[in-house]
């Protein structure tokens, strides 16, 4: 059962008429007319507080969902980007606000992703059907009445001077609680979209400072709900800096991996969930990759499975007649890409640009229909042309370096030097 807070008609009356059911006309951020304004005000230090220098470091939220391995992906490759660049000036923070704080559904969003994606025909229905405006503007405004008191403390507790949402759900419900408290102006709200093509269209809102688009056409489709040239970056998808930047030799990665040193390497994946036909390719290779006439192996598999565990039992249980490895969720991709030589995976937009920069041939087995059957087509676009010449174009490995400098020049253009913000809780009150 739902607990509908008592406010919750009140507030839900409120937030239709700050945002406008059908647009943004009240909820269209200021930032978007004046451009970012930022007040330095007296506030007393509290003790959350960091200093390193004499100078307060500033407290980065990363809001993502854990809906696929890619939103974590990219969340991590830009805390790891921040590290790097400018050492301990930042304090990164990587949370699932509604996992963490809200109610039903918005808590269960892992779960019904693993549903739907098993039942793509659901998957799609439920893509197209939300993604006219007044559609989306609707519930997640219902959203934001039932569970604003919760977004508060979420926000309350890490005191954000600059916030990166990495998923589409993320953006509307902080920037209207940013708003209610009078805070959007004060805190920094960049999007970093991590779909390359067409993306549903929550991800995009006018409110925010900055919206970084892994591609020219997400920066077109931005345009066409009200976001402005000023606000859009393209830069590319943010991917590890383990993937730009680190050279692997091969040879050495299969020792350390404890793979065969010859044999020709296949890696098979099906994503963080593991989904697609992951062992039905499994096993047809297992099959395909053994000398008819000597019954050697000429090749070798490694399997990812994600938080399939199911899926890795399954794989493990099977007698094989080559070298197989079946892996869980792997935090070291570059590693296992590095010590492969062709790569079988579903159109996963992280997992196409890291075999990109790797420049692993690349097969696709499987798409969800939406906007990932896009990418797939995006791909054979790319496939058909000189792949070597075009592999780094698309791929842009250092989208992420760009992004996270882009993001300090707008906390230097903000001055973002004042002691943490206060949240009030009076706004939430009927």
């Amino acid at each position: 059962m739902v607990r509908i807070p008592e406010y919750s008609g009140y507030r839900l009356k409120t937030v239709f008429e700050n945002i406008g059911l059908y647009g943004f006309s009240g909820g269209s951020s200021s930032r978007r007319q004046n451009g970012l304004t930022c007040e330095d005000e007296n506030r007393p230090t509290t003790k959350e507080t960091v200093e390193v220098d004499g100078k307060r470091t500033k407290n980065v939220l990363v809001l993502m969902s854990d809906t696929g391995g890619g939103h974590r992906a990219s969340a991590e490759a830009i805390s790891d980007a921040f590290k790097i660049e400018f050492g301990e000036q930042y304090r990164i923070f990587i949370k699932d606000l509604w996992k963490e704080y809200a109610g039903w559904p918005l808590n269960n969003m892992e779960n019904q992703y693993k549903f739907m994606v098993k039942h793509v025909q659901l998957w799609n229905v439920a893509f197209h059907s939300t993604s006219p405006r007044w559609i989306h503007n609707a519930y997640l405004a219902a959203f934001a009445a039932f569970y604003a008191k919760e977004v508060e403390a979420g926000l309350m507790e890490y005191k954000p001077d600059i916030i990166i949402s990495v998923h589409p759900l993320m953006q509307h419900i902080p920037l209207w609680v940013l708003k209610w408290q009078g805070l959007n102006k004060k805190v920094i709200f960049v999007t970093v979209i991590t779909d390359l093509n067409t993306c549903h269209r929550t991800w995009f809102h006018p409110g925010v400072d900055r919206c970084y688009c892994p591609s020219e056409e997400v920066a077109k489709r931005a345009l066409l709900d009200d976001l402005e040239i000023s606000q859009l970056r393209v830069f590319g998808l943010p991917i590890r800096p383990s993937f730009a930047r680190v050279v692997l030799d091969k040879d050495d990665l299969r020792v350390e991996l404890e793979m065969d040193p010859k044999l020709p390497a296949v890696l098979l994946m099906g994503g963080g969930e593991g989904m697609g036909p992951v062992k039905n390719t499994a096993k047809a290779l297992g099959e395909a990759l053994v000398d008819e006439e000597t019954g050697k192996p000429f090749g070798q598999i490694v399997i990812i499975c994600g938080r399939n565990k199911s899926l890795a039992l399954s794989l493990e249980s099977l007698e094989w007649k080559i070298p197989v490895k079946v892996r869980g969720f792997e935090k070291q991709m570059q590693k296992w890409m590095g010590a492969c030589d062709c790569i079988i995976t579903k159109a996963g937009p992280g997992t196409i640009t890291e075999a990109l920069i790797r420049g692993l041939p690349l097969i696709l087995n499987d798409y969800i229909p939406g906007q990932v059957c896009k990418r797939a087509s995006l791909l054979y676009e790319y496939e058909h042309k000189r792949m070597g010449e075009n592999a780094l174009k698309l791929a842009q490995p250092e989208a992420v370096f760009d992004i996270v400098r882009d993001i300090h020049e707008l906390a230097r253009q903000c001055g973002l030097s004042w002691t943490p913000h206060k949240f009030s809780r009076h706004h939430f009150r009927a």
